[in-house]
């Protein structure tokens, strides 16, 4: 009977769907997280009788034919990239990025990373680094007798000092860009990685070419709707409900056949 296994797949799914929702929800307060769907393709069919093939019994044409699915499959587990509301913070190292582009972040392995959360710090040298003490932006370093550092829209990074008026320009961001920002990797630590379905990053200023600009003491907030989490979780779970009854089903029709006498 083949409604157990194509149950089973049905019941799989759903769970993976709970899953990713559940993934969502944990991070419905991550600085510029984007939310994930899963999305699912049916299996293979088996062909009983092919569609357009000649009737043994009356010569005619088969209009439709006989295909019985054999269940469900996972598909992928797709990024929505959706643009998260700003929160203001006041900090003066808080970056939200307002469109697209990513911050270019420098790993321990000497790899480049990107990030969108711009919740960014000051090490003990002045370097600009992420909260996991990332260098960010290619190494920007801010004087340790800097009084205020003021970041514009263009990503050019100002510091200010006792007795001056004007700013001294110590270094500027640069927003990279991808053809499929869907097919970033994600590491974790909200970093992402080039993949080869990603595409090369496309380095610039920021507000050129389509990229975003940048705006001080903002945070971009995550992008989760939870009453849409909500909403789709009672669907998964009702889904798997459903498949576990035609398991039931399916073996209270077993359990008939081998009690015939």
């Amino acid at each position: 009977m083949r409604a157990l296994k194509i149950a089973a797949t049905g019941m799989d799914a759903q769970q993976t769907r709970v899953e990713v929702i559940s993934n969502n929800i944990a991070n419905m307060s991550t600085t510029a997280y984007q939310p994930r769907r899963a999305e699912f393709a049916d299996l293979h069919y088996q062909q009983k009788e092919a569609a357009g093939a000649i009737s043994s019994t009356s010569g005619t044409v088969l209009p439709t034919g006989v295909q019985l699915g054999l269940g469900v499959r996972m598909a992928s587990v797709n990024m929505q990239i959706e643009q998260g509301a700003m929160a203001e913070t006041g900090g003066d190292l808080d970056l939200a990025i307002e469109g697209r582009g990513y911050l270019e972040v420098e790993l321990p392995s000497g790899d480049t990373a990107f990030t969108r959360d711009g919740s960014l710090k000051r090490s003990a040298d002045g370097l600009i680094v992420t909260s996991a003490g990332y260098a960010v932006g290619g190494g920007i370093t801010i004087p340790e007798d800097a009084r205020r550092v003021e970041i514009n829209g263009d990503g050019e990074v100002y510091a200010y000092f006792d007795g001056e008026v004007d700013g001294q320009l110590v270094g500027a961001f640069t927003l990279a860009a991808f053809a499929n920002a869907k097919g970033l990797e994600a590491i974790g630590g909200n970093l992402f990685k080039e993949t080869a379905a990603s595409g090369a990053p496309v380095l610039g200023n920021p507000g050129i070419d389509g990229r975003g600009q940048v705006r001080q003491g903002f945070l971009e907030q995550s992008a989760v709707d939870v009453v849409s989490e909500i909403t789709d979780l009672i669907e998964a779970q009702r889904g798997y409900e459903m498949n576990s009854k035609v398991v039931t089903a399916a073996d209270q029709m077993l359990s008939a056949t081998t009690q015939i006498r």
